[in-house]
């Protein structure tokens, strides 16, 4: 089969080569699975780089989230086993945690609903118990995390304020559904959330961002207020004023969706079952900006790193069905 490997680590589009290779044996408790669509996510460039939580072993496959089809013709959605990961046109998962792909949607669709969605709802409703009615404020609301959040949102009956950066990036966030966008690059962020909140602030605030934007969030945080700290895609980890959430009297969430994997996987069952309803009715549906084959996926992968993108990008072997 052809899959991609990394070798050494560095950025994506230098490192990731293309190889034909054995397709991968499934161990204990996992299946082999022919990967329909693979969603490119940020953790699959920064495993390339070597700068993610959880290291693979050299060489890897990277691609932690794929819809595949089982060898009796079921389509689901898994996060592949590393480090044979889904960017290939094989990979094997564990049997356990594979969740039905949903009618409603295409392969690669399908293939984006589980990380990004998953750590929205979790992030929106476990963490920071988002109630009809209140302000939501989300950064990078143009990029697969953040266009999941705003839809999310919506779902929930919340107003919806994306961040963004220019201008393809604010025609994405209003095609996510939110009803104020602010382009960060030509607006000041903070006065823009003050304006549109009539100066009461955000209710809740969805970072993946980190760095400035967390800056910014903390400065427009409604009284008790949640902040939900989901990554660091700007590279620069902030250091909050504790003083400042005792003020303000607001709260500083973190979420690692992947705990839930081991901690509380029959709540992430229920996730599923919510999004699945979700889809069924329209109420979300994953932007799939670009769908590019097997041998495109460095590229992809590393637009996707470089903030090029909107949306999600998915890789679709040419062995999968259309997606």
């Amino acid at each position: 089969m052809q899959a991609w490997q990394v070798h050494e680590n560095g950025e994506p589009g230098e490192v990731m080569r293309l190889a034909d290779v054995a397709p991968p044996t499934p161990g204990d408790g996992q299946v082999l699975l022919k990967v329909r669509a693979a969603n490119i996510n940020f953790p699959d460039v920064l495993m390339c780089r070597g700068h993610y939580q959880v290291r693979p072993p050299l060489p890897f496959t990277p691609g932690v989230e794929i819809c595949g089809e089982t060898g009796d013709g079921r389509r689901v959605i898994a996060n592949p086993a590393l480090p044979y990961g889904g960017f290939a046109e094989y990979a094997v998962a564990d049997a356990a945690a594979l969740l039905p792909a949903p009618d409603s949607l295409d392969d690669a669709e399908a293939a984006a609903l589980h990380i990004g969605y998953q750590t929205g709802w979790f992030g929106l409703h476990r963490r920071a118990r988002l109630e009809a009615g209140e302000t939501l404020l989300v950064h990078a609301a143009a990029g697969g995390v953040g266009s999941a959040a705003v839809q999310l949102g919506k779902a929930a009956g919340a107003t919806v304020i994306g961040v963004v950066g220019g201008a393809v990036k604010v025609a994405a966030a209003r095609e996510s559904g939110c009803d104020v966008v602010i382009d960060r690059r030509s607006e000041d962020v903070v006065a823009a959330v003050k304006e549109a909140t009539g100066g009461r602030g955000a209710d809740v605030v969805y970072d993946p961002v980190g760095g400035e934007a967390y800056a910014q969030s903390a400065k427009v945080v409604a009284f008790e207020g949640r902040i939900v700290v989901v990554g660091f895609a700007s590279g620069s980890i902030p250091s909050p004023g504790l003083n400042h959430a005792l003020v303000k009297n607001y709260s500083i969430l973190g979420l690692h969706w992947g705990l839930y994997n081991t901690r509380n996987p029959k709540l992430v069952q229920h996730c599923h079952e919510q999004l699945t309803e979700l889809a069924a009715r329209g109420a979300i549906k994953p932007l799939v900006s670009e769908r590019v084959p097997l041998s495109g996926a460095a590229a992809a992968v590393q637009r996707v790193g470089d903030g090029l993108t909107t949306g999600r990008v998915a890789v679709v072997p040419e062995n999968g069905a259309a997606a």
